[in-house]
């Protein structure tokens, strides 16, 4: 029995959308490691705290990768690296008195994910992420007295 042609219209319709966008095409927007470490050191001081901050959300993804198969070395270094570059976001946002508020924000974010990841993984490796959150809690006290500092209302 033939298929009507309304089905073969969706059909085909659909088979040529998944050639058109294959699932590599995702990735292939996301920049590497290595590109984010570039742009860090060409950009301008204010042009460095977003750049800062997605790198260590991706390291904090890794992270978590890493923790999932077992890799606690490879984990620790990728945590290390997600507490380092939230300080240079600090450290360039409140330099150029600009993304204060965003990198703030992406920190808290970066905490709660891993207050959340703590709870999944082995007892041992808990300190290194125990030690994570409180450098970020570091870098979020520092961005909110950098952005509403005491005693300067008149």
């Amino acid at each position: 029995m033939p298929l009507p042609k309304t089905f073969r219209f969706l059909a085909g319709t659909i088979v040529a959308g998944l050639m058109l966008c294959p699932p590599a095409a995702a990735d292939s927007h996301q920049p590497s490691l290595e590109d984010l470490k570039a742009r860090i050191a060409k950009a301008a001081v204010s042009d460095r705290p977003p750049l800062c901050l997605q790198l260590s959300e991706m390291q904090l993804n890794a992270a978590g990768r890493y923790f999932a198969l077992g890799d606690g070395d490879q984990a620790k270094a990728a945590l290390t690296d997600v507490a380092a570059f939230a300080e240079l976001a600090r450290d360039y946002s409140i330099q150029s008195h600009k993304h204060e508020k965003q990198s703030e924000i992406g920190v808290r974010k970066m905490v709660r994910k891993l207050n959340d990841l703590k709870h999944t993984v082995t007892l041992e490796d808990q300190p290194q992420i125990d030690d994570t959150i409180n450098r970020l809690q570091r870098v979020r006290d520092d961005l909110l007295a950098a952005m509403f500092p005491k005693g300067n209302k008149k």
